[in-house]
């Protein structure tokens, strides 16, 4: 099989690097890939968002399966496209995609489907966003509207800070035309955790859980990042609570796209959070996690072009997900400053003894290569991924494969999954 990947982070480093160690594989194209990617696949210098353009060269290619990374052009509507043009490709389509594209969109149909949800109001006026998180006090969550990349969403401890979130979204147009839209949310308290199945429209076949940890400072402190770290299992997460997050969130949400005539095929992500009454849904995404994708492959036993090409051709119910019983932990190297302004452009070393571990994979995130050197290129810079046979022994080799890379103001959290060493 000829197959192309979507997207230039560590989630598409992640499916590179799972996609080519496939039997099925014959060549493997990644636009646009990254200095990681490069050792994998061969990158072609086409955008995410260039829909016309990835189609044009997926049908000159003979491209068999797609599989697009991130959330942007699945909601711009790449699948729709492809399939217009009689391509095979994995994920939903953008009427399915609005899960992750409008919170609005998403919170009105779990109301419809019976979904425990959240208390919500949807604005198109500052004043009177604020006026109602005056009216409801804090903390309280505010969310842009549409797709921000992760860091949109604000966790309000107090009115002011709520009041602040509101005017970047809606007076500085921090967001663009995604905060153009917000959603005040009641705020929920608990452990929370990632929840991933493949699902074809009708069948779902889950991934094992993983927990991310999105503010930028240790103790969970700072601005909502893309993610700074993340592991697998969830020790909170145990089989029964996973089958009833499935019955009563997942499934019901599947059954009523379905019923709406906008079925959801590809990577649903559900963003869990365990209250005292029971597991309730955060948010919906439509595509991989990133980086939660960094530990949830690495533990996959089957083959993983067999489970996208069945949910691409509607045939999920013929495959089966075998997991490995072994620990995941991932730390990200982010570039200092990060999630705000940062520099780009700093060589990068130590990759190579990072590495040494054949339990270790560095995933690149943010890089590119200049000849036989490597040079950061984003805020979240690399994804260093560790098996082990319990979470000591995976977070030691992640954080060791850490000590050994170098670049001028690398930032990493030193507490990820410190929790589940506890337990």
């Amino acid at each position: 099989m000829r197959i192309l990947v979507v997207g230039s982070g560590g989630r598409e480093h992640a499916l590179c690097w799972k996609i080519a160690q496939s039997p099925l594989c014959d060549e493997l194209y990644c636009a646009p890939g990254n200095a990681g990617i490069a050792r994998v696949a061969e990158c072609i210098a086409i955008k995410p968002d260039a829909i016309e353009k990835l189609g044009d060269f997926a049908e000159e290619q003979e491209i068999d399966l797609t599989v697009v990374g991130p959330e942007r052009p699945l909601i711009y509507g790449i699948v729709d496209h492809f399939r217009s043009r009689g391509l095979t490709i994995y994920g939903p389509t953008a009427s399915a995609a609005r899960l992750e594209g409008s919170k609005a969109f998403t919170n009105e149909l779990l109301h419809r489907a019976g979904v425990p949800g959240k208390r919500f109001k949807v604005f198109t006026d500052p004043a009177k966003a604020q006026a109602y998180i005056q009216r409801e006090g804090a903390p309280i969550v505010v969310k842009a509207d549409g797709e921000a990349a992760g860091k949109g969403v604000t966790v309000a401890e107090n009115v002011e800070d709520a009041f602040d979130a509101v005017d970047r979204c809606m007076v500085e147009k921090a967001y663009g035309v995604a905060g153009e839209r917000v959603v005040v949310e009641e705020y929920l308290q608990g452990e929370e955790c990632s929840i991933k199945v493949f699902c074809d429209g009708e069948t779902i076949v889950p991934m094992v859980p993983s927990q991310d940890y999105k503010r930028v400072y240790d103790g969970d402190e700072g601005p909502n990042t893309g993610g700074m770290g993340c592991y697998s299992p969830v020790p909170a997460v145990s089989p029964e609570l996973l089958e009833e997050i499935l019955s009563d969130i997942i499934y019901p949400t599947v059954e009523q796209m379905d019923e709406d005539g906008t079925p959801f095929s590809g990577t649903l992500y559900a963003g869990i959070i365990l209250t005292e009454d029971g597991p309730r849904l955060l948010e919906y995404n439509c595509r991989f996690g990133d980086p939660e994708t960094q530990v949830v492959l690495p533990r996959l036993e089957s083959d993983l072009v067999e489970l996208l090409l069945a949910t691409a051709e509607g045939r999920l119910n013929e495959v089966e997900a075998k997991w490995s019983d072994d620990v995941a932990v991932c730390v990200v190297c982010a570039s200092g400053g990060y999630p705000g302004s940062y520099e780009s452009g700093k060589e990068i070393t130590g990759l190579k003894e990072a590495q040494v571990d054949e339990r270790v994979v560095v995933f690149h995130a943010g890089t590119r290569r200049m000849g036989r050197r490597c040079f950061t290129d984003g805020g979240r810079v690399l994804g260093v991924s560790a098996l082990g046979s319990d979470f000591s022994d995976a977070r030691d080799r992640a954080y060791s494969a850490v000590a050994k890379i170098n670049f001028e103001d690398m930032y990493f959290r030193t507490d990820i999954a410190e929790r589940a060493v506890g337990r």
